[in-house]
């Protein structure tokens, strides 16, 4: 594995991350197997973890994996989700963070987490309180650099602005979801992530599993992944009539469809670090499989043609994307004012 600053953190890590989301209850659970995937990305040259509080029992499976060999794991986890019926227990508030991070540090088994990352933006909290926090945490040397994750071109700036205006740690990373298929961050998130000079680890760049090769246009799948409430997108037919032009292109050129995907996230030079989340062993032994694999311009080109730059082709249901794209009442009028007469 080459390795790449996070950032302008000065700490390296690994253009791949292994993400351990399905390591634990809410994919894999058994333990014993999570914890020898965790030991085999580790051999296999990788070095930067990530995870988060409302992974299910994820932060246990990762402590107990890493325990004697922390000091070679760049360990990243994240806060913001419900992790219980608590309606405190939840969100970026100081009395939040202050219980997560306590709580993330004991399930990790470590007495400091490398990279502390806010899940999601919280539109309830005044950010200068969450960086607040966060800069404490930092001081207090329980975290070492602080991201955020799914934030728009906008909040990105206005977060570093008031980290300068007030005198906070800044986010060091964003963590936006990246793929052949998902490339709308490529207009505005990655370039403003560059100006400020923050790493970027992106996440799901199989696509969730749809540049797996496991679904196909034209085919029935019953996979019950594909049948859930909110994973429309495994069923999408303009997805899955661009898989299938990728398909061909992996074929014509000699590399498995998952190599070329992952290969393709990482080639973007605002990319630090793209996250691999496996359930498996055996697909965790797919991922290293690739880790070589560099694509040319010629097929990067070709890609560019079955998905332009800085365009998605439909979305994954479940990415993150405001509030006002998901209540409807910040974007309709008052049914007495829509109309211009």
């Amino acid at each position: 594995m080459q390795y790449r600053t996070l950032g302008r953190t000065g700490i390296k890590v690994t253009p791949y991350a292994l993400g351990a989301m399905m390591l634990g209850s809410l994919g894999n659970p058994d333990r014993a197997e999570g914890i020898r995937i965790i030991h085999r990305a580790l051999d296999g040259g990788i070095n930067f973890i990530d995870t988060a509080d409302r992974y299910g029992d994820s932060e246990e499976v990762v402590g107990e994996a890493i325990a004697g060999r922390r000091d070679e794991v760049v360990l990243a986890t994240k806060f913001w989700g419900p992790v219980d019926d608590d309606i405190n227990h939840r969100g970026a508030s100081r009395r939040w963070i202050m219980q997560a991070v306590e709580r993330s540090l004991r399930r990790l088994r470590t007495d400091h987490i490398d990279l502390y990352q806010l899940h999601r933006p919280d539109p309830e909290t005044d950010i200068d309180e969450t960086l607040s926090a966060l800069s404490d945490l930092v001081r207090q040397g329980k975290v070492r650099a602080i991201g955020s994750s799914s934030m728009r071109g906008s909040e990105i700036v206005e977060a570093q602005w008031m980290s300068e205006r007030r005198g906070h740690e800044r986010f060091r990373t964003e963590q936006p979801n990246y793929s052949i298929l998902d490339r709308e961050i490529e207009r505005e998130i990655l370039p403003v992530a560059q100006r400020y000079g923050m790493g970027t680890l992106v996440y799901s760049p199989l696509a969730g599993g749809t540049l797996t090769g496991r679904y196909r246009a034209g085919q029935e799948n019953d996979n019950f992944r594909s049948t859930r409430t909110g994973m429309r997108h495994f069923r999408d037919e303009r997805r899955l009539a661009a898989v299938e032009e990728l398909i061909a292109l992996a074929d014509e050129t000699g590399v498995r469809l998952t190599h070329l995907a992952m290969a393709f996230v990482i080639a973007h030079p605002g990319v630090t670090s793209a996250i691999a989340g496996p359930r498996t062993m055996e697909q965790l032994e797919d991922t290293l499989a690739g880790a070589d694999v560099s694509l040319s311009d010629e097929v990067l080109d070709r890609i560019d043609a079955i998905v332009p730059p800085g365009e998605s082709i439909g979305a994954m249901d479940m990415v993150y994307r405001g509030p006002e794209v998901g209540d409807a009442s910040l974007r309709r009028r008052a049914a007495a004012d829509r109309s211009a007469a």
